[in-house]
């Protein structure tokens, strides 16, 4: 890493990393989210071709490898910047007494690490799609997978704004 500290200032590094997590999270967040869509309301024969329609008919299995490499990629690269996170915005906001917001980001990491644990779990239901005994559980597991999802990037945004851009 110093290498690369040679060439660009620290901060514009961490922010660098920053966005890069975000836009894996983006990318995570409309895979997840197009395929509960899809799996809780499959479009019926027949119906009008509008926006909603399209984006609930998307193919359910094709996303079930992307979501799990971008978790996955998400996920290390937030543990990576976790380690600045520890000392320059936790220390900060603790200073400041919002315990709400901390709170809610100790619920994130251990949502995102559960979610982290279910993922073989997912790929098999999904690599399973046409085994009808395992729609429940693939419809509520990817439903499960889109919450958390939800909640760690609204609460990655919170944080991120009550200390600031780049840390």
């Amino acid at each position: 890493m110093d290498f690369v500290l040679d060439y660009i200032a620290v901060n514009t590094f961490w922010t660098i990393l920053s966005i890069i997590h975000a836009l894996l999270a983006v990318a995570l967040l409309g895979a997840l989210t197009h395929q509960a869509a899809a799996v809780l309301a499959p479009p019926r024969a027949g119906t009008a071709s509008n926006f909603v329609t399209r984006f609930r008919s998307v193919s359910g299995p094709s996303y079930a490898v992307a979501v799990c490499v971008l978790w996955v990629l998400a996920f290390i690269l937030g543990g990576w910047i976790y380690a600045k996170y520890r000392i320059y915005v936790r220390i900060p906001i603790e200073q400041e007494g919002f315990f709400k917001t901390l709170g809610a980001f100790e619920l994130k990491e251990h949502l995102t690490t559960i979610g982290l644990g279910l993922l073989p779990f997912y790929w098999h239901l999904w690599k399973n799609a046409r085994n009808a005994a395992y729609d429940s559980a693939r419809k509520w597991l990817t439903v499960v997978l889109a919450g958390i999802c939800w909640y760690a990037f609204l609460t990655g945004h919170v944080v991120n704004n009550t200390r600031g851009f780049g840390l």
